[in-house]
């Protein structure tokens, strides 16, 4: 499965896990970016967890090896699209995968997700690892 990704957060988690079948799609992907809103919630994970330093130090060599894409004004704008579209349709979604939906559009990259509730962004190609 060949194409340019976003990973989110949730499946970071299961590439941290050793999940197989996550690490053998990640393989075959062309590039792979992850969005810096997703390393704002793996640092949070890892500072409430009972492993905090050893956790840390896993993200912090996981984001060394691999392309973070950070929020900027363009972004803002995606974002403050896609929430517009959200609260027109009455379907929120958290803020935070607001912010990683924008990134996905602004970059026209697939989103890799767990999460069903993004099938709501207008536009968004987003599909389960």
């Amino acid at each position: 499965m060949s194409g340019r990704y976003l990973l989110d957060t949730n499946i970071i988690i299961a590439i941290f896990a050793s999940e197989i079948a996550v690490k053998n799609m990640l393989a075959q992907a062309d590039e792979v970016f992850i969005p810096s809103v997703a390393v704002g919630e793996l640092c949070y994970g890892a500072r409430k967890s009972g492993r905090s330093k050893e956790n840390l130090e896993r993200i912090d060599e996981f984001i060394a090896n691999s392309t973070v894409l950070g929020c900027d004004v363009e972004t803002a704008r995606y974002y403050g699209e896609v929430k517009n579209k959200l609260r027109l349709k009455g379907r929120p979604l958290p803020e935070n995968d607001i912010w990683i939906a924008a990134l996905t559009l602004q970059h026209n990259l697939t989103l890799v997700t767990r999460d069903a509730h993004f099938q709501e962004v207008e536009n968004l190609h987003a599909i389960t690892w």
